[in-house]
């Protein structure tokens, strides 16, 4: 397809790594912010502006907030490599009796995985469809093995309107959007602000739940669609390690590491800790990184039974979290210009001009997938992203969780036109971005329909 060539093409020609990105983003907020701020342009104003740059940096909240990030994409990833989530996709792949059947087992499993972690949906999806290939080549089952692939990647059209979504679970933090807002909105604008914004007027609000099941029977039937008129590729895999442990004759005290009571009685301590001091925040749907964490590393040391295994998953996982824990700090840095500079009202002040209280989530969501092509990543997208749509919103009367998810749908629908969350799943099952890339971006269109739509009449 001419299209797709031309957008693999686009991304591999013109647009840099990541990490490059994040630093031409940086040096153009900073000259954006030198020329058109209306501080006055004293001799040494650059250095004021780099001033404002190294302290957003360091912001030790937003440092919490990468740090809180890069573990719930960690643990997610180290949940998928125990045994038992290794057995359960086992089982799933063998289900399969053709593409249609492998491409709706495979997006619907996905997806739910992703709305509860984006990293367990991620490593998920991808070993399923790797699973569900090798299970069909064994059995000579007729596979359009691509389509099955971009399958695995649609809970990432899903994932920030889940329970792991960055700017869903700040907001549910306690004074995180006032916070987050100082020294930026007038006193008028603060006292509209909430303390916290919880989970039932956002993850958990009925629209949010009828927009997500409503892509959860649209996006398999659009892939059984495709099923029928394409046809079956040829494929060579090898089998798939999972990273199953054996175990090891130890001596000494490192036998503790691989005591399976040991392990498990301290994944067993953790949860009933989770539940001592949560069980109320639960009750109020009030889930935050800290909450989803804590229950996530009780959950995935007792699944991996003994510490070796559970350290070799981390060992694995944690390659995956290098983008957030060197790109985060460069995000918060651009934030630190845009907040000390007034670039975040003179932007906020923009929107209200041409937008209404019915377009503003509109142009959120829009801006917001625009946004993630060059940032790609929720997380750095809420920090940079999040004050704007804050302070917009609050000016022209739009509800807060309507705007925070308008941004969220935003930034998770264009992951299916941009490559870098893909790599992974590319990994494992030896795909390459112009197979999938037909299929995922025939998805992200029928994504934004579904999510303006909802947006507008929900």
């Amino acid at each position: 397809m001419n299209i797709t060539r031309a957008i693999e093409t686009i991304f591999k020609k013109y647009l840099p790594s990541p990490f490059t990105i994040a630093v031409l983003l940086t040096l153009g907020t900073i000259l954006l912010a030198f020329f058109f701020t209306d501080s006055p342009k004293e001799e040494n104003y650059i250095l004021t502006i780099l001033s404002f740059w190294e302290d957003g940096i360091w912001n030790k909240g937003l440092l919490v907030f990468a740090y809180q990030m890069m573990l719930i994409l960690v643990l997610g990833h180290v949940l998928v490599l125990s045994r038992p989530i290794n057995a359960l996709i086992e089982s799933l792949s063998k289900n399969v009796t053709n593409t249609a059947s492998a491409v709706v087992l495979v997006s619907v499993t996905t997806m739910i995985a992703a709305f509860f972690n984006w990293g367990l949906g991620l490593v998920f999806g991808a070993i399923l469809a790797r699973k569900v290939g090798e299970y069909a080549q064994l059995n000579n089952i007729p596979l359009n093995y691509p389509l099955v692939g971009a399958a695995g990647y649609v809970g990432l059209m899903v994932w920030h309107g889940g329970i792991s979504g960055s700017a869903p679970i700040k907001v549910a933090e306690q004074n995180h959007i006032r916070e987050f807002m100082a020294e930026i909105s007038s006193m008028e604008t603060m006292s509209q602000i909430p303390q916290s914004i919880n989970f039932n007027a956002t993850i958990f609000s009925w629209w949010n739940l009828l927009l997500f099941g409503i892509l959860l029977v649209v996006i398999p039937f659009v892939l059984t669609r495709i099923a029928k008129v394409t046809k079956p590729t040829n494929m060579n895999l090898d089998v798939y390690d999972l990273g199953n442990t054996k175990g090891e004759t130890i001596e000494g005290a490192e036998k503790l590491d691989y005591s399976n009571w040991f392990g498990m009685g301290f994944g067993a301590i953790v949860l009933v800790a989770f539940l001592s001091q949560y069980w109320g925040s639960l009750l109020d749907l009030r889930i935050t990184p800290n909450m989803l964490n804590f229950f996530m590393l009780g959950l995935a040391v007792i699944l991996h039974r003994n510490f070796n295994n559970f350290l070799k998953a981390v060992e694995e996982a944690i390659k995956g979290a290098s983008g957030i824990l060197i790109q985060f700090p460069l995000y918060f840095g651009i934030m630190g210009i845009m907040k000390s500079t007034g670039m975040v009202v003179a932007i906020s002040d923009f929107f209200v001009s041409v937008a209404s209280e019915t377009t503003l989530p509109i142009y959120t969501f829009i801006s917001a997938g625009i946004v993630n092509v060059f940032v790609p990543s929720g997380g750095g997208q809420w920090a940079i992203q999040g004050p704007i749509v804050v302070e917009s919103a609050i000016k022209l009367g739009v509800p807060l969780p309507k705007a925070i998810m308008a941004l969220a749908y935003g930034d998770q629908i264009t992951n299916m036109l941009q490559p870098f969350w893909a790599l992974p799943l590319l990994g494992i099952t030896k795909l390459k971005a112009k197979e999938i890339l037909p299929y995922t971006l025939l998805l992200m269109f029928v994504g934004i329909a579904i999510y303006i739509l909802g947006l507008l009449f929900l």
